[in-house]
């Protein structure tokens, strides 16, 4: 077996390798062709949005292809950029803008993961002829003992992105292979300058690559102009507050920027794009016991419909650690259900709610789904 492993020696080993211009994409495909793997490096072109083309941090677009084909040459490798503007227009953007018109607070990796890289790039890579296809996250994927591979979180814990990886599918496992997910990243700065990669320094790219100067807002409002109606800001016992410009200006959780005078400090509990309404109360009001997951992806050795009150820990959000809860499958609802061993805050439809088997820095990853329905819900006082 080789270091993928693959029973194959390496030079009869194609890797295909998602260059995205970023200095982890760039090491993987610099360390498996010193391996001497026969190795391809692809650039998604995804979107040009003016300004978020040269931001700082940015990704998949204007000087981040140039990178990544200036890192191919470097490295001496065959490089191609392939136009993916409408896809992930279709896939992520505007799937993005019209969750967060439904009260929601999505996350546009997760998507650009799943209906982007991991499906329409991967396929694109067996088109080549890739035995796998490669990419600069931080991830740890191992094979089972039975067959097929685990997905764990990373060596590095500061750098883990199995939270945005959720939806991997068991399939596609097969095929990815993350070289990085055992390494720390100040190895792989150190590495891209034994390399003599220009992005070695280059800043690490943002979550949602985008938005121009984080203000998704704007986004939007340009993409849905005619959706972006004002209403009011009701608290929990029924007074009228005041009222805002949009319900896109609002998460689950927020605090500041509520423009309200009450003598208490308020959290937005609750989104209704219905009525275009957004309900604050006090902290206490945003505790969360049980969440109702969409669209879950199982990647767990039994069956996810089988599942009563097993003990695992999850993730609400990418910034929190796992913690413990049961998990469940609901008959009568279709759908899985997570009841956490302490309540949470700021739990919001939209995020995505991923699964591991337990609470400790190399757990393996079971799955995840979007977060639909959080209890138990306050309602507004008559």
């Amino acid at each position: 077996m080789n270091s993928l492993d693959l029973p194959k020696a390496p030079e009869e080993t194609r890797v295909v390798v998602a260059m995205s211009g970023g200095v982890d994409s760039s090491v993987v495909a610099a360390l498996l062709k010193r391996e001497g793997y026969d190795v391809v490096g692809i650039t998604l072109q995804l979107y040009d949005h003016g300004a978020a083309t040269h931001r700082r941090g940015a990704c998949c677009a204007g000087q981040d292809i140039h990178d990544a084909r200036r890192a191919a040459e470097t490295i001496g490798i065959p490089h191609y950029v392939l136009d993916y503007e409408d896809r992930f227009r279709e896939a992520v953007i505007d799937r993005f803008a019209d969750s967060y018109l439904q009260g929601e607070t999505p996350i546009p990796c997760v998507e650009c993961n799943r209906s982007i890289k991991f499906r329409d790039l991967l396929a694109t890579a067996q088109d080549l002829g890739a035995d796998v296809l490669a990419t600069g996250h931080y991830v740890a994927s191992r094979s089972l003992p039975g067959g097929g591979r685990a997905l764990h979180r990373a060596l590095d814990p500061a750098r883990d992105q199995s939270y945005f990886l959720y939806a991997t599918t068991q399939a596609q496992l097969d095929i990815l292979r993350f070289p990085l997910g055992e390494r720390p990243k100040d190895e792989t700065r150190a590495l891209a300058k034994a390399f003599g990669l220009s992005v070695a320094d280059k800043p690490d790219s943002q979550d949602i690559c985008f938005v121009p100067q984080g203000r998704y807002q704007d986004v939007i409002a340009r993409l849905r102009p005619d959706a972006v109606r004002p209403g009011e800001i009701v608290h929990l016992d029924g007074r009228r507050l005041g009222r805002h410009d949009g319900i896109i200006g609002f998460t689950v959780g927020q605090r500041r920027g509520l423009n309200v005078a009450a003598g208490e400090p308020l959290y937005v509990v609750r989104l209704e794009p219905g009525e275009a309404r957004v309900v604050v109360g006090p902290r206490e009001a945003l505790a969360t016991s049980v969440i109702r997951l969409a669209d879950p992806n199982w990647l767990g050795d039994t069956a996810l419909d089988a599942a009563r009150d097993l003990p695992v820990a999850v993730r609400v959000r990418s910034t929190r650690e796992p913690r413990p809860a049961l998990l469940s499958w609901n008959p009568d609802m279709a759908a899985a259900e997570i009841t956490l061993a302490t309540p949470e805050d700021g739990v919001s439809p939209g995020q995505a709610c991923v699964i591991y088997a337990d609470d400790g820095p190399r757990a393996r990853v079971l799955g995840g789904g979007t977060i639909r329905r959080v209890g138990a819900e306050h309602r507004v006082a008559a």
